[in-house]
Order: structure tokens, then sequence, then C-alpha cells
């Protein structure tokens, strides 16, 4: 698999991450290690977690996703290998959804103690908080950053402007800058009017600003939780505007001329944006696995590419 560098950072993530939202709590820990392994073997080497995942299954209360990922990495011994990212802001049993900065250092020791590892290499802001001043936030993670905690931080659900407010502040206070986004994005689009909150989906905005600023875009529910393909899981609301009919019609057309599934065009589409984009796939079987990685493989030509981006 191909590496990209992942904005101003000095990481080399590949080309797809592995979403770990379900390792060990909906995913058992077996077949979260195989799911890992085969990940890894493919050349991939870019794991998402979070302190809050998932606490919302029931009989767990977080934290586990980042228990199973800290157990695997002993037991492999690749740490040095591969880029563990987590992420600190919603809120979970016993904390609050915040960025202050005393639940930005607490949460991030956690983590650490959670990974068994004694750096975070991209640690996100999983959700705006305009309660706190952003200069408290930067500040907050700088003061990680320089204590040797966390190598480079992102941000997750926020508005390209808030970056964009970010950005500036860190030029001119010199702290460290978010190097990434972390946000919803599918091929379909949200109706007018439609939203995904506390999610933030990607928008028109979102791509200009990773256009410009070459700030690239690490996208999570990229196959709208399997409801491209699975006919028990209906397509949200939300995203039946105006132009889903032709959208969906479109990706069933180019699967077609390539030979490839809906769900790796879609993955492909992304691979292929004229913005930095890095989908993070997620799999809870051996099969969904090799068919998310099998869009590396895909080649969409530039007629396909406009089709899939003008149809409407």
């Amino acid at each position: 698999m191909k590496t990209v560098q992942l904005g101003s950072s000095e990481l080399q993530v590949s080309a797809l991450g592995l979403g770990a939202m379900f390792f060990g709590t909906r995913t058992p820990t077996d077949m979260s290690y195989e799911l890992l392994d085969e990940y890894v073997a493919a050349g991939g080497n870019f794991i998402d977690s979070a302190n809050i995942y998932a606490h919302w299954v029931e009989g767990f209360k977080g934290g586990e996703s980042e228990v199973l990922l800290g157990e695997w990495l002993r037991q492999r011994g690749n740490r040095s290998q591969q880029i563990i990212a987590t992420k600190v802001g919603f809120g979970y049993p016993g904390v609050l959804q915040e960025l202050t900065p005393r639940t930005i250092e607490e949460e991030c020791n956690k983590s650490l103690k959670r990974l068994g590892i004694e750096t975070i290499d991209l640690y996100y802001a999983h959700v705006d908080d305009y309660n706190v001043p952003m200069e408290e936030v930067l500040e907050a993670f700088d003061k990680l950053v320089n204590a040797g905690k966390v190598r480079f931080i992102g941000a997750s659900n926020y508005l390209a402007w808030r970056l964009e407010e970010a950005r500036g502040l860190s030029e001119a206070k010199g702290l460290s800058n978010f190097v990434c986004v972390q946000q919803r994005h599918s091929y379909l689009r949200l109706k007018p009017g439609g939203s995904t909150a506390p999610q933030v989906t990607t928008n028109t905005d979102l791509f200009d600003y990773s256009r410009r600023r070459n700030f690239p875009i690490v996208a999570y529910s990229v196959l709208l939780g399997g409801a491209y393909t699975q006919p028990d899981r209906s397509i949200g609301r939300e995203y039946l505007g105006p132009d889903s009919d032709a959208r969906l019609a479109m990706l069933k057309t180019i699967a077609s001329e390539t030979g490839a599934t809906i769900n790796q065009i879609v993955l492909a589409w992304m691979l292929h944006s004229d913005y930095p984009t890095i989908p993070l796939i997620a799999a809870s079987s051996h099969q969904q696995l090799q068919e998310n990685l099998g869009a590396l493989d895909v080649k969409l030509s530039a007629d396909q590419m406009q089709r899939l981006d003008n149809a409407r």
C-alpha cells in the first residue's frame, strides 16, 4: 500500500487508514487482532481510535478500543511501524464533552496508559468546543507536544473557518497547529438542511480549504455503515436529497464499467479526489476488509471521475 505525507506533518501514512472503533467491543478480540494483522500485512500503518470507543455498546464504558490496540502492539512488537491516532473531546461516562486544558491533558494521559505507549502520533480534538477560546485549546495541545506525549495534532468535526482561525493563531503564537481534519465524508451528499450532528459532514467550504491549504481530510463513515450495499441497512434520510438517485445510479454504472464493487468505487472516488483525502475503512470480517483494500487497485479515468463528480 502506498503512503502519503499527512499534510505539514512528518507522518507518512498509508493511503487507507483503519478505524478501530468497535475493536474489543462489537468485534471480539480474536477477530480484531486478525483484522489488524491483515491490514498491516497489506501495508497499512494508520490506525484510528478514540478515548470514547465504544462506550455506547451495551456492557462497555469506553476506552476498550485503545486497550485492545495497546495489547496488540505489545504482542506484535510493532509499535515503531504503526501510526496511532486517538482523540479527546466527546463525553463518555465520568468525562464531560469539552476541550478544557485540564480535560485534554487528563484524557491524553489516560489514552497513553490504555495504549501502553509513550507518545501518541496524532491526537485529535474530536469535536469543536465553542465555550473554550481556540487559543487555550491550542496551548493545551501544544503543551502535550512539547512534553513529548503527542507528535502531531488534528481536528475532527470542525468547520473550515474554524480551521483557518486555528491556523492563524498557531502561526501568530508559535503553537502546534492542526495537520489534518477528520470529517464525516461519503459519496452521497447531505440534502439541503440535512444534519449529522454532532458529527460534521464535509461540504464545499471544506473541500476548497483542503485544496487551497493542501490540508488532508481523513474521512470517516465513508460507506455509511454498509448502507450502499447491505439491504438490511437503509441510507439515512439526511442523504436522500435531490441528487441521491442520480449518484446511486452513477455508482452502479461505474462499478459495472470497472468490475469493482459499489463500495470500492466510493473509496476509489475518494482516493482520486483533487483534494487530499485519506479514507478510514472499517471491517468486522475478513471479507469486508479485503473488499475495502481492493479499492486500492481500482483505477478511475478522468471521464469516470467527472461523471461521478457531476452526477445530480
